[in-house]
């Protein structure tokens, strides 16, 4: 039996989004796992952001740290991932009527953005008989891992009181608005949790500090929350998100289907069903909610540069609906484990004392495991015994737990 470890720390120094304590969780996390759980040096990878000597968590490192993770794991093997940094929402983009949810992200370093249905694709190839936790100490956290069952969570109870239009015992899938969405993605409260002796900022990125960095980076100013999935692909190609490779394929097939001419040789409908309404962009769907200048600036890339759609189209899609915000899976996965730090649609807390800083959730955590002194703790007792030791501190963030049955009252890492 192997023990494997990703650890993922984002401070983003030096930009507005900058945080303090998320690489001190790192390094305290990485004695935890050695000291206490029995893990090896060289089985943790670490990607922090403190200098250049560590390995950067970018977007595509840290997909590549979880993929190399998962493809060499064996039955048996307990793998355990641990993120502090920021999380966002990002609304839905098409234009389409019935996209109406959100994708909830982790936040790298280089703002190359890992939606939720990026994670659970992640989760989905774990081999049977390894576990796969996740320890993700940012905002927007609960839906982490599309779908995974909630044990310990609100969003289980509203729906068993009738308030929620999810399934009972689902997260991940909440069907929104898209104004709705916008208002709870933009929504942050600067000073953060009211915490006596403590300095608190929250760890979630809202979309116009996003939509801004996203600006300095690549010296455009047109960049708006409308369109942020075609800036990232822009961005980063061939290293962008699955999902976004996803909405790309499907909106270059909706371009081309209505005359906008390039994009290699793919489909004009992607899975047969990708077509759009309108002329010239008139319409709606995917080319009625492009400006003008949006579809001339997708022409000319097209049109100049063979190549540029090429990483979107490669991308296998069934149908136009696999480029809408939110997942659309229907099974749970079977080997995921995720230790959220706060509910889809709270804040987790950066936490300043005495000159210390770290996440409200990740010091929780550790604090729980050193009074235990070497005792085994269950899933479902960590999340709980963190609940109440951060309501007692004054934070409003309420940790929860997602996953199967099986393994809410087994035992924590190992």
């Amino acid at each position: 039996m192997g023990k494997k470890a990703v650890l993922i720390g984002c401070n983003y120094t030096g930009t507005k989004a900058e945080l303090k304590g998320c690489v001190n969780d790192v390094k305290r996390m990485h004695r935890c796992l050695i000291d206490r759980y029995g893990f090896s040096e060289g089985d943790i990878k670490i990607l922090v952001d403190a200098n250049e000597s560590y390995t950067q968590p970018t977007g595509v490192n840290i997909r590549k740290a979880l993929a190399d993770l998962i493809s060499s794991a064996e039955s048996g093997d307990i793998l355990f991932v641990h993120y502090s940094g920021h999380g966002t929402r990002l609304p839905a983009e098409t234009g389409e009527d019935d996209d109406t949810g959100y994708d909830e992200c982790i936040v790298p370093c280089d703002m190359n953005l890992i939606t939720d249905d990026d994670f659970r694709e992640l989760v989905d190839k774990v081999p049977q008989g390894c576990t796969l936790t996740i320890v993700s100490d940012s905002c927007h956290s609960g839906g982490l891992i599309d779908e995974a069952k909630e044990q310990i969570g609100e969003s289980y109870e509203d729906c068993e009181n009738g308030d929620d239009t999810t399934e009972p015992g689902f997260v991940g899938n909440i069907i929104q608005k898209t104004g709705d969405a916008l208002k709870s993605a933009f929504s942050r409260d600067d000073v953060g949790d009211q915490v006596e002796g403590t300095t608190t900022e929250n760890r979630s990125l809202p979309l116009d500090t996003l939509v801004e960095i996203l600006k300095q980076k690549t010296g455009n100013n047109d960049i708006t929350v409308g369109n942020v999935r075609p800036t990232l692909f822009d961005l980063f190609g061939e290293d962008s998100s699955p999902k976004v490779k996803k909405f790309m394929k499907v909106l270059f097939d909706s371009f081309k289907s209505i005359g906008g001419g390039g994009g290699g040789d793919a489909d004009a409908n992607a899975g047969g069903d990708a077509t759009a309404s309108g002329d010239g962009g008139n319409g709606g769907g995917f080319m009625g909610m492009m400006g003008g200048l949006a579809q001339q600036f997708l022409k000319q890339k097209l049109e100049t540069n063979a190549d540029y759609g090429k990483p979107a189209l490669e991308t296998e899609v069934g149908g136009k609906e696999d480029a809408y915000a939110g997942s659309k899976k229907k099974r749970l996965p079977e080997n995921g484990i995720l230790i959220s730090g706060c509910q889809t649609d709270q804040t987790s807390a950066d936490a300043t004392k005495c000159e210390k800083s770290y996440g409200a959730l990740s010091h929780t955590i550790q604090t729980i495991v050193e009074e235990l002194d070497g005792k085994g703790i269950s899933n479902r007792e960590i999340v709980e015994k963190a609940r109440d030791m951060l309501k007692t501190q004054g934070f409003k963030q309420q940790p929860g737990l997602y996953c199967e049955d099986k393994y809410a009252d087994a035992p924590f890492i190992c």
